[in-house]
């Protein structure tokens, strides 16, 4: 079983799919996101499967995407809003570096719009966010290694402290400073 060198959670609009490619880019490993699987899987986008099968099934698409990924995947991972609402998910998550991205809703808003196909945000879009966000922060904190708040920060500065908060580093940096104290030590 292979695990992810970073798992990404945290509501819509937190930057999960910019920051992970960026931080995988950074790594030198692939990228996954599981509502992209869930959307090949299924054949149709996420708002269909909601409007035509309903969020029961979507979570079972979802639950079976995550627990596909974090077995088979290596790089950087993110996992779609509410996918930590299964207990299942959460206890798979248990032990791994898991980074919540925490983002208020008017740093959300700017990034996404609410007016884009989410399901669970059609009617009254920040009421329900706010309303979602009441109900997940408290399982995005019990999972994560480390909570990075997103709003004032560029994508490249978000990667920086996943980086720092998981002390990696990034694919091809310079040892030579390392090797010069290594040597000074002699």
């Amino acid at each position: 079983m292979t695990s992810p060198a970073v798992v990404l959670i945290g509501p819509p609009g937190a930057g999960k799919s910019t920051v992970g490619a960026l931080l995988a880019e950074r790594l030198g490993l692939g990228y996954r996101d599981t509502d992209a699987d869930v959307v090949a899987t299924a054949g149709r986008p996420i708002a269909e499967i909601f409007i035509d099968q309903g969020e029961p099934h979507f979570r079972e698409l979802e639950r079976a995407a995550v627990r596909s990924a974090l077995e088979t995947h290596p790089g950087v991972l993110s996992l779609g809003g509410g996918a930590i609402l299964d207990d299942g998910t959460r206890a798979l998550l248990t032990g791994l570096p898991v980074i919540f991205l925490d983002v208020q809703l008017a740093d959300a808003v700017k990034r996404v719009g609410l007016d884009a196909p989410r399901p669970l945000l059609a009617v009254n879009p920040r009421k329900q966010w706010r309303e979602l966000m009441e109900r997940r922060r408290p399982l995005y904190t019990q999972v994560a290694r480390a909570v990075i708040e997103t709003g004032e920060r560029t994508p490249e500065q978000v990667a920086e402290a996943i980086l720092d908060a998981l002390e990696l580093r990034p694919a091809g940096a310079d040892d030579a400073p390392r090797a010069a104290h290594r040597e000074e030590q002699a």
